[in-house]
């Protein structure tokens, strides 16, 4: 395998947030979850640069053996980050690691000006909820479901389905 820092300079030239190199790297430092992956991810996460910071996130919201080191740098993250894709990445990081830890987070970036923060709310809280589903996280998920944006309310809508179907 290579060298950490090879793998994150390859991830860092696919300039395409959805690139191949990008998320093959990404994968491949998933499946490895060791320490040195979660600690550079770590150091991403504080860099100067969108890129790195996204790239940072991104490898965080994979490492499920670090979820509990993991949600403390994505909750701060959540409440400092200024840029929209970053906070979006964050978001969906949330729901993939499904800590209900993450729901005050979720709930304050729900309302976001940005739709695409919203919308990685709306992906967030329906598995953030817990279960039962938290009245207030799903009061949150309502109010996304009547977003403005069509595809932000829709993801809400569905949400919104599921978690309810899990309450009955």
């Amino acid at each position: 395998m290579p060298p950490i820092g090879d793998l994150i300079q390859a991830a860092l030239g696919d300039t395409d947030p959805d690139g191949p190199v990008r998320w093959h790297v990404i994968s491949v430092l998933q499946e490895r979850a060791d320490l040195e992956a979660f600690t550079e991810a770590r150091r991403l996460c504080g860099a100067q640069t969108v890129a790195e910071r996204l790239l940072g996130v991104d490898i965080m919201g994979r490492l499920e053996p670090f979820k509990h080191r993991t949600l403390p740098i994505l909750r701060y993250l959540a409440a400092s980050e200024s840029d929209a894709m970053v906070l979006y990445s964050v978001l969906i990081a949330f729901g993939h690691l499904a800590d209900q830890g993450a729901l005050p987070s979720v709930m304050e970036l729900a309302c976001h000006p940005d739709a695409r923060v919203r919308y990685g709310a709306a992906y967030a809280l329906q598995h953030v909820l817990g279960d039962p589903p938290d009245p207030a996280g799903l009061d949150a998920l309502r109010l996304l479901a009547a977003d403005p944006d069509d595809d932000v309310a829709g993801w809400a809508s569905l949400g919104v389905a599921l978690a309810t179907s899990r309450k009955i």
